[in-house]
């Protein structure tokens, strides 16, 4: 009997083996139905814009010289003090050019030497004058010649003491006496005290000592890539973001758009300018960095969808929606204002539809089919 059972068990064994790995390889083989996800249009914001990258700076920022050349003595004002137009800004020390100054000295002795000779003479010729020897005319000669004598020795004397100390004692300003030239707040103060400066004149723009500007009046400078000036005229609103004041928008009007570009890191740009509406809680320094989303177009509360649900057949965009379960049925739809992830569907579907997700849409956020941007 046992003889028997044996050989059984194991033939029932393998069969089962056998059938088993087969119903294994052919429910292995059979494809699972593909189960399409689906989005439903909404009503929503869509707002077409373009980016400028740039800084903040004010509008007027003024560089103050030195009218005199020497090293300076002193500094009066540090970065964020305010100034007023006549203020003090510091003061140089004269270090006279030893060709100049010897110049002066002689010419100070050489003066002096012919004043004393005209004083001299018209001594004698006063004497003489008296003593009826020479007439009045004769003596009002050497009148003459003893007051020219004189203003010229004053004038080398001046001379003299500009050569040394930039100023003389008659002079009611003084150019070695630095001042502000505007009303501001000083933003940079790029010498120290000890520093040679140089003056400002017609060959030399001079050393700049402090510079003042007003912190009241602040605009967007930034560059807009030559794809995308053409999009962009006066008058445009921005919003601008400023990378230090990450909690705070500002609004703008762009004012100016430069009529010639530029190259940078190989692309051309082209320089814009647009005033800010300050906010009087919030001090915005110089030269923060900034972005400014310029808005091209808007569309107010319309029914949108994610572009990525788009499809095309002959260059004409449809979409899929879904009719009855996991079926679909292909509508065209009329397109309107895109911003590169959302579009505005101006027909061609409802809002309670609920439209295929293709294969090729890509994750939510991106833009067109594969993530590519559709533009229209």
């Amino acid at each position: 009997m046992k003889r028997v059972l044996l050989p059984l068990i194991i033939v029932t064994v393998l069969v089962a083996l056998v059938g088993g790995t087969l119903w294994f390889l052919y429910t292995k083989s059979q494809k699972k139905p593909t189960v399409w996800k689906t989005e439903t249009p909404e009503v929503m914001d869509i707002v077409k814009k373009t980016v400028a990258t740039g800084a903040i700076v004010p509008r007027q920022e003024v560089e103050i010289k030195p009218r005199v050349s020497g090293v300076l003595e002193t500094l009066a004002v540090e970065p964020g003090q305010y100034v007023h137009a006549g203020d003090e800004i510091g003061k140089i020390q004269i270090v006279p050019d030893a060709v100049n100054l010897n110049r002066a000295e002689s010419d100070v002795q050489a003066k002096r030497i012919a004043f004393t000779n005209a004083k001299r003479e018209l001594d004698r010729n006063q004497k003489l004058f008296a003593q009826g020897v020479v007439s009045e005319a004769e003596v009002a000669k050497f009148q003459t010649d003893y007051d020219l004598k004189r203003a010229e020795l004053d004038a080398a004397v001046s001379n003299l003491q500009l050569v040394k100390d930039g100023a003389t004692r008659s002079a009611k300003g003084s150019n070695i006496v630095v001042t502000s030239t505007v009303d501001g707040m000083v933003i940079d103060v790029p010498v120290k005290v000890g520093f040679s400066v140089i003056e400002s004149n017609n060959f030399n723009a001079g050393t700049t000592i402090a510079v003042v500007a007003d912190m009241n009046d602040m605009i967007f400078q930034g560059q807009v890539d030559e794809s995308e000036v053409g999009k962009i005229k006066e008058g445009m609103k921005l919003q601008i973001k400023i990378g230090a004041l990450d909690k705070e928008q500002f609004e703008g009007t762009l004012e100016y758009i430069s009529p010639k570009g530029n190259e940078v890191d190989g692309a051309i740009q082209f320089e814009i300018k647009a005033a800010i509406v300050r906010k009087p809680e919030v001090f915005i320094r110089a030269n923060y960095s900034a972005n400014a989303d310029i808005v091209l177009d808007e569309a107010r509360q319309v029914l949108a969808m994610r572009e990525g649900l788009l499809q095309f057949a002959d260059g004409k965009p449809y979409v899929e929606v879904e009719v009855g379960k996991q079926t679909f049925e292909r509508r065209d739809v009329e397109l309107g204002l895109s911003d590169g992830i959302n579009v505005e569907v101006k027909s061609g579907v409802a809002a309670g539809d609920k439209i295929k997700v293709p294969a090729n849409a890509g994750p939510p956020g991106m833009g067109g089919p594969g993530g590519r941007r559709f533009r229209h």
